[in-house]
């Protein structure tokens, strides 16, 4: 079996395109997202809409929840919160009603999968550093967490006691060992490389791969900006940040 998992869409449609396109040549069996298929951009019905075409299983992102009134929107930045405030404007009761019945955790028999962290996973939480990560670990009753939230991609391991961090684009899977994997952002990453990122986990071989993809940044900021959006919200895909 081969997955294809991402996470923080964020409106983008010109990014989740070329993601759906490059996973399908991989023959990708079953599609997961990690949350935050909202937020920032200018798409968000449209991205609501090929969630529901292509991915299988989904959980919630805060700013999924955030958008039809499950999350404080106090927890946002300006910029966040003006994309949200507009975000509720533009979506119909039947997508704020998909986003509400959204699960904050989804299980399978080798991983699961939540937006932020298995602790208090209705809150959100960040996995940045070695000691959050031990923190999930803890927690994880499954070989694989895969996670998203900070549009970075990383991968943590621990074996025994020891704790520690890979940003190998593959890894091949070790029975002896535990794996958080963050799937990175398809719509707005934040590790310096604007390319939209997702991941392929090859149940068969054993292996996680982090993949990118380029699409058409220019035409997603013109869409960002043509919707009165702020401006920082079309530079930074530029940027990766």
């Amino acid at each position: 079996m081969r997955y294809g998992i991402f996470s923080d869409v964020h409106s983008n449609l010109e990014a989740f395109q070329s993601v759906i396109k490059a996973m399908e040549g991989k023959r990708v069996d079953i599609y997961i997202c990690v949350g935050d298929i909202v937020g920032y951009g200018a798409d968000p019905s449209r991205c609501i809409e090929l969630t529901k075409k292509f991915t299988h299983n989904v959980v919630c992102g805060n700013h999924d929840w955030a958008s039809v009134g499950l999350f404080d929107i106090s927890y946002f930045n300006s910029y966040a919160k003006e994309a949200l405030y507009w975000t509720k404007e533009v979506l119909d009761e039947t997508e704020k009603d998909y986003l509400k019945d959204l699960s904050v955790i989804y299980e399978e028999k080798n991983f699961i999968v939540v937006h932020g962290s298995l602790d208090e996973p209705e809150r959100f939480n960040y996995i940045l550093d070695l000691y959050s990560a031990f923190q999930n670990f803890n927690i994880m009753q499954k070989k694989i967490c895969f996670i998203g939230h900070s549009h970075s991609p990383i991968i943590f391991l621990k074996s025994g006691d020891d704790v520690t961090y890979s940003r190998l684009s593959k890894i091949k899977l070790d029975k002896n060992i535990s794996y958080i994997v963050n799937v990175g952002s398809v719509g707005q990453p934040r590790d310096g490389d604007p390319r939209a990122c997702y991941v392929i986990y090859d149940e068969d071989n054993n292996t996680v791969e982090i993949k990118r993809v380029p699409y058409d940044i220019e035409k997603a900021q013109n869409k960002i900006l043509n919707a009165g959006l702020p401006p920082i919200l079309a530079e930074r895909l530029t940027r990766g940040e």
